[in-house]
């Protein structure tokens, strides 16, 4: 018998510093980290996920969204049941199925105008980032600029296409044009093109800070001037909990400088795993053709998802039909939920820790506008030995904002999301996380 087919011959294992690097990324560990924790404690009460409620979710929804798609299509669109048959069962058109109702909604709730030809339909909104960053990002000296802290899906995807990030350093109503204008400045002088810019500019993932409208303003004016594209990524902007909604940087857009990248995971289901790229930019090709830049995200995408689910585009596409493509009216109730959560986490803080009680223990926290998401200040390291101390003695999770950060911040800082629990499930947290961090805090420094 062959060596090599013998029963005593052992696989040979593969070396990781052979696989891409990125596999030792801590980024990816650390969030692998948090994933296992959750699942070891399962009695903790969790602050941890930014998922939506499922306080509204209905198994009887979904056959009827789908009864709406398939009637818009028989009796709005005239189609014939044998069409309507293959667009549900087949492969799909690989830049979506239901772009002119994305296109009429984005219209009607965000005055963003645009021709559906300029959407592309993508598997979630992690799809869009990778496909936008591997169309923009051609040259080995492009850098991609984030606000920091930042979002770890669009840092961990640039980490896969190799791509090179610098951070731009957040205050206290998110990324400040004129530091965004510094690091261009500072990335040309080092010999990079800074490419792209990335920001959530509502309610901001992990911060909960937002821009004002004459930054987002001066930041157009000053990507403009300087040939940076911005990547908008808008999952929060319809939960406002005081003041009024700010206009996405799309809406503010003239020179089309701004991909917007949306997704319907919070502003419907997240199941049905549906995001979206606005690219209405025009791309001329070497004979001077002009096309539209979604088009060659279409070509990417072929090659990755080759389609987004039609069933779960059908989904999505159903539960616009009945909101007349007026999803900020049709999430009221959703609106009034986070408002609620995000006040009842703010005040069951400032009960747990009256002002001089934050003085004497040294802690403090930022109170969004809106959004999920609140950053508390802590005197001790919020690392992941603190969150397993945490959820183990005294049942509660969190998420360390360390991970979030490209510049070494955060390592004193804990964030808290009060999207998926109840207003009585956020008291009986926070009582239990000021247990936590009382008692942290009075052990003796190491």
């Amino acid at each position: 018998m062959d060596d090599l087919t013998a029963p005593s011959a052992r696989p040979r294992p593969l070396a990781l510093g052979d696989l891409h690097a990125s596999l030792t990324d801590p980024v990816l560990d650390a969030m692998n980290f948090l994933n296992e924790v959750v699942a070891r404690f399962p009695e903790a009460l969790s602050f941890a996920p930014g998922r939506p409620s499922e306080g509204s979710f209905e198994v009887a929804d979904l056959p009827r969204y789908l009864r709406s798609y398939t009637d818009y299509l028989e009796h709005e669109l005239g189609w014939p049941q044998d069409r309507v048959r293959t667009q549900l069962f087949q492969y799909g058109r690989t830049n979506g199925i239901i772009n002119e109702l994305i296109a009429r909604t984005l219209a009607n709730d965000e005055q963003i105008h645009v021709s559906p030809e300029s959407v592309v339909v993508t598997t979630g909104c992690q799809e869009a980032m990778l496909l936008t960053l591997r169309a923009l990002f051609a040259r080995p000296e492009d850098t991609l600029l984030v606000s920091s802290p930042c979002y770890v899906g669009v840092t961990g995807a640039a980490r896969l296409l190799d791509i090179a990030v610098r951070p731009v350093p957040e205050g206290a109503e998110g990324p400040d044009p004129e530091a965004v204008l510094a690091a261009v400045r500072r990335t040309r002088e080092e010999g990079r093109r800074p490419r792209a810019l990335y920001v959530v500019p509502d309610f901001a993932n992990p911060s909960g800070t937002s821009m004002p409208v004459a930054a987002r303003e001066r930041l157009l004016e000053l990507a403009e001037a300087e040939d940076l594209l911005v990547m908008e990524d808008d999952p929060y902007g319809f939960f406002v909990r005081a003041g009024p909604a700010r206009p996405t940087l799309k809406a503010l857009d003239r020179r089309q400088r701004v991909l917007h990248l949306g997704s319907f995971a919070k502003t419907a289901l997240p199941g049905a795993r549906v995001g979206y790229i606005v690219a209405d930019q025009t791309v001329i090709g070497p004979s001077g053709e002009r096309v539209p830049l979604s088009e060659q995200l279409s070509k990417l995408k072929s090659m990755t998802t080759v389609n987004t689910s039609a069933l779960g585009q059908a989904v999505i596409g159903g539960l616009l039909v009945e909101s007349g493509c007026r999803l900020r009216e049709a999430n009221a109730e959703a609106v009034s939920h986070y408002r609620n959560n995000l006040d009842t986490l703010l005040r069951e803080l400032d009960r747990h820790f009256p002002a001089e009680r934050r003085r004497e223990l040294g802690i403090s926290w930022n109170e969004p506008d809106g959004g999920f998401f609140l950053v508390v200040d802590v005197p001790f390291p919020a690392d992941t030995k603190a969150l397993e101390h945490s959820a183990r003695t005294f049942g509660v999770l969190w998420t360390p904002m360390r991970d979030f950060h490209l510049d070494g911040g955060g390592t004193h800082q804990l964030r808290l999301s009060c999207s998926a629990l109840t207003p009585d499930g956020i008291a009986e947290g926070v009582g239990r996380l000021a247990r936590f961090i009382e008692a942290r805090t009075a052990e003796p420094a190491p």
